[in-house]
């Protein structure tokens, strides 16, 4: 049986999306999936980022993790993304490189792919939900197939109830939201494997 490819591409700040986005490259890989875990091209400007001593410490802790590409994407039959809530909507750098994407999605290679995505905000109540329904919106262009979390599992009533996808308020990433992306990835494999089988 072919192992599902799944891409797990992530924008991080600070760091919070970033430590999702390994959980998910990680329990997805321990679902039995090839992942590709990939950043997103920082396209703030170099004096903004080396201003702000917290932002370039996390910008140099990724280094070793590759910039997505189209390739990537073409690659996988299934995607999760996280992303950082930039007033109510995903960070300029993640729609920044989804808007280069114009061109598979017209030939089709990015339909009938599975996709769920994760978020993170500063404050509880800061627009994740309608960040993640804005990244769904996109996928529902691509064509893809939307695996949200639901409530399809006990943890979903245990950690803070985001039917959508896992979210956070940045900060500490504990063993309650580990087994939430744990969750969310696994969900992810096993319906992508149905779809490849």
């Amino acid at each position: 049986m072919a192992k599902p490819k799944i891409t797990v591409l992530f924008y991080s700040t600070y760091g919070t999306n970033h430590t999702v986005a390994s959980a998910a490259a990680e329990a997805a890989e321990a679902a039995g999936a090839e992942v590709r875990l990939r950043r997103v091209k920082e396209t703030a400007p170099t004096e903004i980022v080396e201003g702000q001593d917290a932002w370039k410490a996390q910008l140099e802790k990724m280094q070793d993790i590759p910039e997505v590409s189209a390739d990537d994407m073409e690659w996988a039959d299934g995607y999760f993304l996280s992303s950082p809530t930039r007033y109510g909507v995903v960070a300029s750098q993640m729609r920044a490189f989804i808007d280069t994407l114009g061109p598979l999605w017209q030939e089709g290679k990015l339909a009938n792919k599975t996709f769920t995505a994760s978020t993170s905000a500063n404050t509880s109540h800061g627009g994740q939900e309608t960040t993640l329904q804005s990244l769904y919106i996109t996928a529902m262009h691509w064509g893809c197939i939307l695996v949200p979390p639901g409530y399809a599992d006990p943890v979903k009533f245990e950690d803070n109830g985001n039917p959508y996808g896992f979210s956070m308020q940045a900060g500490e990433f504990t063993d309650l939201h580990r087994r939430s992306v744990g969750y969310q990835a696994r969900r992810l494999v096993e319906m992508t494997q149905k779809l490849v089988a």
